[in-house]
Formats: C-alpha cells, structure tokens, sequence
C-alpha cells in the first residue's frame, strides 16, 4: 500500500507511469517475492522431510510423512491467491502480453482442476504454478530495468543540456 511519504518523494511520472501505478507494481513485485520464498520453503520441505522419512528408524513415523507429503502442497497452495493478484497487476499495466497471462493462469489452472476432479493428485498441477510466480518475477525485473534505464537516459541528457546551456563552458 501506498503511503503518503510515499508519494511526496515521486511527484512526477516515469515513462508515462503514475507514481501511484509504480507503487502499486512494486507492491505486486514484493507479494511475488513472498510467493518465490514460499516456493523455496516448499522445495527445502520436500528434500529435508523426505531424506529424513527415508531412514529406516523413521519409516513408521507418520508425522515425518505428513511434512514430507502435505507440508510443500501447502505452501505452493499460498502461493496461488498471491500470483493471481500478480497476475491482475501485470495485466492492468501491461506488463507482459495477455496471452502469456492468460496461458500462465489458465493451463495451471485447468491441470490443478484436472488433476483434482480426473487423477485425484494435485502434484502436476501445483508444479504448474511454479513456474507462473517465476514468470512474473521476469515480468516484474523486466519493468523496474525499463524504468532504471530510461531514468539514466533521461539524466544523460539533462546533464548534456545543462553543459549546452552553460555559459561558463562555451567560452573556451
């Protein structure tokens, strides 16, 4: 969310962007940050439960396979609501094309269902949404670069400007 502090140190648009709409984004790009970390989570949860429920003295101990079952299901579960809101962000600004969007979302979405209602599993198509919090991370980084790069442009040429406009520079 945007503060007031905020939007006093942006007051003007970058490239066409309102200050509001650039902290909105990166609001989105944090969230998604959160989602990654949760992907993470889910990977080391997956490898260390399961090395530790492989060994023989804890074969019979069902809380070992709880963890290494059910514990990465959920927490790339968490990650679902957060990359649809990424994925609302990402469209609204036209961060990425809405095909890829829409593909992202809707094959994740379908193999999920899919998997539910046809294969009673749901590890394809959570494995699905992997991939979709990782693409909008690119989408994100792709922006923030746009925008870093048209700032330095921007500079370059105010500081030609200024040395132009110099009247202590001209007289060599």
């Amino acid at each position: 969310m945007t503060t007031v502090s905020d939007q006093s140190t942006q007051n003007k648009s970058q490239r066409g962007f309102a200050p509001l709409a650039i902290a909105r984004i990166k609001g989105a790009q944090r969230a998604n940050q959160i989602a990654i970390y949760l992907i993470y989570a889910a990977i080391i949860a997956f490898i260390v439960f399961g090395t530790i429920a492989s060994v023989k003295a804890f074969h019979d101990n069902q809380l070992l396979y709880q963890l290494f079952y059910n514990l990465p299901y959920a927490l790339i579960t968490l990650t679902i609501p957060i990359t649809i809101y990424d994925a609302l962000v990402v469209y609204r600004y036209r961060l990425n094309q809405p095909s890829m969007i829409a593909m992202s979302i809707g094959v994740s979405t379908i193999i999920l269902i899919g998997g539910l209602l046809f294969a009673d599993t749901v590890w394809l198509g959570l494995s699905c949404w992997l991939g979709v919090a990782f693409l909008f991370k690119v989408s994100f980084k792709r922006f923030f670069d746009f925008l870093e790069v048209a700032d330095e442009h921007d500079i370059d040429e105010a500081s030609e400007t200024a040395i132009v406009d110099d009247p202590e520079h001209t007289r060599s």
